[in-house]
């Protein structure tokens, strides 16, 4: 077998669909759409979530609250996971990363006090719980703010 040999498998193409090749084809003159009407036209059909004209749920159901547009979202790491680090040990975004402990930082790194740490690490993060920081300079380590 050659390269140039090769074709698709018996059925699985089909010749695409010849709109508008006069009325033998089948497809001339309204080319398989009819007379009139909205699918007849150019960008033609309904709008997602329309319902027949009826009020669309998502106007029908009552609003509550309100999104906080300049809210910031950390990505969150437990003391617990900052074990796979080796002592003395400068912890950042990007040994974070590296470690495969996130994959994006978002808007800064948050470190939260679950679990226990034994190790003496300086941990770099643009916020701390108070648990956290706690247990990182209880071995000697630094919480570092940036």
């Amino acid at each position: 077998m050659l390269l140039h040999e090769i074709t698709p498998a018996p059925g699985s193409t089909t010749a695409p669909k010849r709109l508008g090749r006069g009325v033998g084809s089948g497809l001339g003159k309204t080319s398989g759409k009819g007379h009139k009407g909205s699918k007849a036209r150019s960008g033609g059909g309904k709008a997602a979530g329309f319902e027949g004209g009826q009020m669309k749920l998502v106007r029908r159901i009552p609003k509550r609250g309100f999104t906080n547009i300049y809210a910031k979202e950390y990505a969150t790491v437990n003391v617990a996971a900052l074990e796979v680090f080796e002592n003395d040990a400068v912890v950042d975004a990007a040994a974070l990363i590296k470690a495969g402990l996130l994959k994006k930082t978002f808007d800064g790194v948050k470190i939260l006090g679950e679990g226990e740490l034994t190790k003496k690490l300086t941990v770099k993060a643009v916020a701390f719980s108070k648990s956290a920081s706690a247990k990182i300079e209880a071995n000697g380590g630094k919480a570092e703010v940036i």
